[in-house]
C-alpha cells in the first residue's frame, strides 16, 4: 500500500473511560484549577444534574437544566446568567448534545473550563464545533477553543437511556464515520477510527436492542461514539451533515433521528463519487453501504421517513434550495434537484437509490 501525504491534528481532550470513572469527576475538577462548577442538562436530566451537583460537595456552585436541542443563542444567554450571578469558574455538561452543546457555546463566550459527561452517542464532545441556532437558522463555528477540556465516558450513565434514542444516537454517531472516510482533509489514522468506529456500534446497537442494560454492549457503544466523534472534530463534514443542519436548524427537526433517517439516502449519493474510500464501509454492511445502512436501521426500530419527524412535503424544495446554499465540500458536486429526490425518498422512507 502507497501512503499518500497527509496532515493530522490530534484531538487534544483529556479522555476518562470506563465504568464508574465519574467517580473522579471533584477531582478533575480541581485539576482544572477550577472551585464552583455549574452542571448543565436538558429537563430530562435535572435529576442527574442535581446527583452529580451533590457529590461535588463545596465544589458545585448550582446547576441550569434548560438546555436545548440545536443550542438556541436566547438558551445560552440565560445560562451565561446564571454562571454569572452564582461565580462559577467552570462548567459541566451531563447529557447528550444539548447540554454539550450549551457547555461549547458558554465556554466559547467566556473561556470557561469544561467538562463533558455524555449520556448519549453523539460524540459533540471530542469536537472544536459549535453549532447554534438563532433567527430559525443554525450556524456553525469550530476553533480549538470550543473543545471540552475532558470528557468522562462512563457507561453506567447510559443505563437507562431508552432504547429508541440509543438507536438513533449510535446512528447519528455512525454518520461521522462515514462522512470522515470521503473527507477531503482525511488521512490514514481518520479513516482507520471511522472503521472502528462503525465496526463497534454495528455489534453494539443490536446487542442493546436485545438487552438494553448490558454495561458490556453499553460501554462498547461509547467506545464507537468516541471515535466517530473524533474523526468529525478532526476532518471536514460533507453533504450529510449540512442536509441534518438544515432540517434541524429551520425545520426544527430532532438532531439524531434526522441523521439516521437521511444517511443511507446521503451515502448512496456520494457512493460513485467515493466508491473506493467507501468500499470498507460497505464490507462492514453486506456489500451495498447505502442499502445496508437502511437495512441496519430497520433491524433497530429506527425511525427511516422523514415524514414521520413531522416534516411537511411541501418544505422539501426549500430545505434542497437552503442546502445549496454556503455547500460543505462534499465528493460528488451538490445539485438542487438531486437533493430534492434525495430528500423525498427520506420523507416517504423509500430505498435510497
Amino acid at each position: 500500500m502507497q501512503v499518500k501525504p497527509f496532515t493530522y491534528n490530534a484531538n487534544p481532550a483529556h479522555i476518562l473511560f470506563g465504568p464508574g470513572s465519574r467517580s473522579a469527576l471533584a477531582q478533575e475538577v480541581r485539576r482544572l484549577g477550577c472551585r464552583r462548577a455549574l452542571v448543565l442538562s436538558t429537563p430530562g436530566q435535572r435529576a442527574s444534574a442535581e446527583h452529580l451537583l451533590r457529590e461535588l460537595g463545596k465544589l458545585g456552585a448550582g446547576v441550569f437544566t434548560e438546555a436545548a436541542m440545536h443550542t438556541p443563542v436566547s438558551v445560552t444567554e440565560q445560562a451565561l446568567m446564571v454562571f454569572a450571578g452564582i461565580n462559577a469558574d467552570c462548567v459541566i455538561a451531563v447529557g447528550g448534545g444539548s447540554a454539550i452543546g450549551l457547555g461549547k457555546a458558554i465556554a466559547y463566550r467566556n473561556g470557561a473550563p469544561q467538562i463533558a459527561i455524555p449520556t448519549t452517542y453523539a460524540g459533540s464532545e471530542v469536537t472544536p464545533i459549535l453549532g447554534q441556532t438563532e433567527h430559525g437558522l443554525k450556524t456553525t463555528l469550530r476553533q480549538d477553543s470550543i473543545l471540552p477540556n475532558m470528557v468522562i465516558y462512563d457507561s453506567e450513565l447510559t443505563l437507562q437511556l431508552p432504547v429508541a434514542v440509543t438507536v438513533s444516537s449510535g446512528l447519528n454517531a455512525m454518520a461521522h464515520a462515514v462522512e470522515a472516510l470521503y473527507a477531503r482533509d482525511r488521512n490514514p489514522i481518520t479513516s482507520l477510527m471511522a472503521l472502528e468506529g462503525l465496526r463497534s456500534l454495528k455489534a453494539a446497537l443490536p446487542a442493546i436492542v436485545h438487552q438494553p442494560r448490558n454495561v458490556d454492549a453499553r460501554n462498547n457503544a461509547l467506545y464507537g461514539a468516541w471515535l466517530c466523534g473524533t474523526v468529525l472534530g478532526t476532518v471536514g463534514m460533507a453533504l450529510h451533515h449540512k442536509l441534518c443542519h438544515t432540517l434541524g436548524g429551520s425545520f426544527g427537526l430532532p438532531h439524531a433521528e434526522t441523521h439516521a433517517i437521511l444517511l443511507p439516502h446521503t451515502a448512496s449519493y456520494n457512493s460513485e463519487a467515493a466508491a473506493d474510500v467507501l468500499a470498507p464501509a460497505a464490507d462492514v454492511f453486506g456489500g451495498n453501504l447505502a442499502l445496508g445502512l437502511q437495512d441496519f436501521a430497520r433491524s433497530l426500530g429506527a425511525p427511516t421517513a422523514l415524514k414521520t419527524l413531522g416534516l411537511a412535503k411541501s418544505d422539501l424544495k426549500r430545505a434542497a434550495s437552503l442546502a445549496v446554499q454556503n455547500p460543505y465540500w462534499n465528493p460528488r458536486p451538490l445539485d438542487a434537484d438531486a437533493l430534492l429526490a434525495l430528500l423525498e425518498r427520506a420523507w416517504d422512507g423509500s430505498r435510497p437509490q
